[in-house]
């Protein structure tokens, strides 16, 4: 597959990632959410067909975008985010809502032990959580093969729709299909919002938008769920940015091990990370040992060098393997809501330009791509070829062990609500 991101714009990504912790101040704004898109701009487009914030703040036409260079046009060299300027091109792709349910109905209880909008940094149990930020992505299927290979669950946060590839509930594309496999094989899901925008440069409803829209394309994708968990871009969060967060039901997550591979993505530089990776584990004791990691599996070395690194480093020192909900001691069922929203239409499957948006539709199939398998056995869940009870005959819930039922044991505490119905 070739590559799906200009030079130029992963640069700008990888840059970015490399920031510290950001601090800006955001203007409080109603946080009511226009269910088909953004607000409009209304500043005149110019006749230099230049835009942004360096141009007197022109905006470009309703279906065009304004690049990070501030020139009005189409397609994913214009549209792509997060480098678009969402606030001067209407058609940026973190302007286009996906297809799909919408989300902002579903009720968010705070339920659990685990913190709501503020920072998590470490894990409360022994054990790595690898995670992985920006995918799915082009290596990540690879990335998946390693995992099962090893028998380590991993936990992925997403982003939606960004450097061009396209929604990820897009029927057309591969990524629906990853998603899928991640909760069949047993990862955790978790949202890294929808196109990486910088949290702390948003205002209310757009930072609104990027979480909302997430949940709508990865709930249309996975059955009718979205998660709880959620890393910010570029590790950039404030008290604002966090109570917003809090106010959507979201667990604020971070890691206190980073190994770097976005900043040594080459053969011979990826040793620096292999190193901060040894200096970290080697020869610490297992049954002390915790860290929650972050890598990203939109760089080739991390996914096809470091992977294999670390999973045979925590083989050999007999080091458990967790998802983040996991490390942090919180049952599975409260990793994820289900949608109770309105169907809605949304701007197709490629968004601003970067592929074949269709005709909107109504979302409510997701352009028919398949979700869970039903069971054909009785049996559920991950080590079941990712089966669901969703559909079957008096007994929806899919038991700890993965059996389909309805009785308490099947549908209480223990229950997998990513294959079934529980409560």
């Amino acid at each position: 597959m070739a590559p799906l991101a200009t030079g130029w714009l992963r640069a700008a990504l990888v840059l970015a990632c490399s920031a510290a912790l950001a601090h800006a101040s955001i203007i409080p704004a109603d946080p009511v959410l226009a269910p088909h898109g953004p607000n409009l701009i209304t500043k005149r487009q110019r006749d230099d067909n230049r835009c942004g914030s360096n141009f007197g703040g022109a905006s470009c036409a309703s279906d065009e975008c304004c690049s990070a260079e501030g020139w009005c046009g189409k397609g994913y060299l214009y549209c792509s985010g997060p480098a678009c300027q969402i606030n001067y091109g209407p058609a940026c792709d973190a302007n286009i809502r996906p297809r799909g349910a919408d989300t902002e109905g579903t009720p968010r209880p705070l339920i659990g032990r685990v913190p709501y909008g503020q920072a998590i940094y470490s894990c409360q149990r022994p054990g790595i959580a690898l995670t992985y930020d920006d995918g799915p992505y082009e290596y990540t299927e690879h990335l998946l093969d390693l995992l099962k290979q090893s028998g380590v669950h991993a936990t992925f946060f997403v982003n939606g729709n960004s450097l061009g590839k396209g929604a990820i509930n897009d029927p057309s594309r591969p990524w629906r299909a990853l998603l899928v496999r991640m909760l069949a094989d047993g990862h955790q899901i978790a949202s890294h919002t929808w196109t990486h925008q910088r949290l702390t440069e948003l205002s209310q409803p757009q930072l609104r938008r990027q979480m909302l829209f997430n949940e709508i394309a990865i709930a249309d994708a996975i059955g009718g769920r979205f998660p709880t968990y959620m890393r910010p871009p570029y590790s950039a969060s404030n008290a604002n940015t966090d109570r917003w967060l809090a106010d959507l039901g979201y667990h604020v997550t971070y890691f206190n091990l980073d190994t770097e591979g976005y900043l040594h993505n080459s053969p011979s530089e990826i040793a620096v990370s292999k190193g901060i990776w040894d200096s970290a584990v080697e020869g610490k004791d297992p049954s002390t040992l915790s860290y929650l990691q972050i890598e990203h599996d939109i760089d080739y070395q991390s996914v096809y060098n470091l992977t294999g690194y670390m999973l045979a480093s925590m083989k050999r020192n007999g080091i458990a393997g967790l998802t983040v909900g996991e490390c942090l001691n919180d049952p599975k069922e409260n990793w994820y809501r289900r949608v109770s929203g309105r169907n809605g239409g949304g701007g197709g499957g490629g968004g601003g330009g970067n592929g074949d948006g269709g005709d909107g539709g109504d979302g409510g199939d997701g352009g028919g791509a398949p979700e869970l398998p039903p069971t054909k056995d009785g049996r559920c869940g991950p080590d079941f070829g990712g089966q669901t009870c969703a559909q079957e005959p008096g007994a929806t819930c899919c038991s700890g062990v993965g059996w389909c039922g309805s009785t308490r044991d099947h549908c209480g505490a223990a229950c997998q609500p990513v294959y079934g119905m529980c409560g």
